[in-house]
């Protein structure tokens, strides 16, 4: 596995070393010594989650609220999304920045997207299978996001509004202004 950290330092993209010849590929997906070593601090993760998604499907921007916040390893089984990181940690020197990377079928590429920050993606091939594991369980009461559309956030999805697909979830996220952010998070629950 080789790290890259991205623009904003704790988001950290990975990527396997892919060994294929004429028979296929072999790649080693996760090694958590090798994480943990590259990042300097333990990470357990205890959930592994798989979505399905067609052309145009944007599901986020979402996150947890403590004390189920998630730190999320996220990959492409098939197919080829836009990835992104919001820092929604108040006080941050990158806070309401973001890190958009695509991942795909043929680069494996995998993001790790800390806790502290909203994390979505648009499918931009006919499908997509998407796989991600988190440290946290999932807890819908706990469950948080923030508008894909604020203008404020300046993110491309790389496809027009009008070919997204949108839960009615997310069509109706605060903006990030009205959001909580992740110094109010921790306070609400110290």
């Amino acid at each position: 596995m080789n790290f890259k950290r991205t623009a904003i330092h704790d988001v950290v993209i990975c990527e396997p070393d892919v060994k294929g010849d004429e028979r296929g590929y072999f790649a080693e997906t996760f090694r958590q010594d090798k994480l943990e070593n590259f990042l300097g601090f333990d990470i357990h993760f205890c959930q592994d989650n798989e979505s399905k998604s067609s052309y145009g499907v944007l599901r986020g921007l979402h996150y947890q609220l403590p004390p189920f916040a998630q730190t999320k390893l996220v990959r492409v089984i098939k197919g080829k999304v836009l990835d992104i990181a919001v820092d929604i940690r108040k006080g941050s020197e990158t806070f309401g920045q973001h890190v958009a990377v695509e991942l795909t079928e043929e680069n494996k590429k995998q993001l790790l997207v800390p806790r502290g920050f909203a994390h979505g993606f648009v499918v931009l091939s006919e499908e997509a299978t998407f796989a991600y594991k988190v440290d946290n369980y999932y807890n819908p009461e706990c469950d948080r996001g923030i508008a894909f559309d604020d203008a404020s956030l300046d993110i491309d999805w790389k496809i027009s509004l009008e070919k997204m697909q949108l839960s009615p979830k997310d069509t109706k996220q605060p903006f990030f202004k009205d959001a909580l952010h992740f110094e109010e998070l921790i306070a609400l629950y110290a």
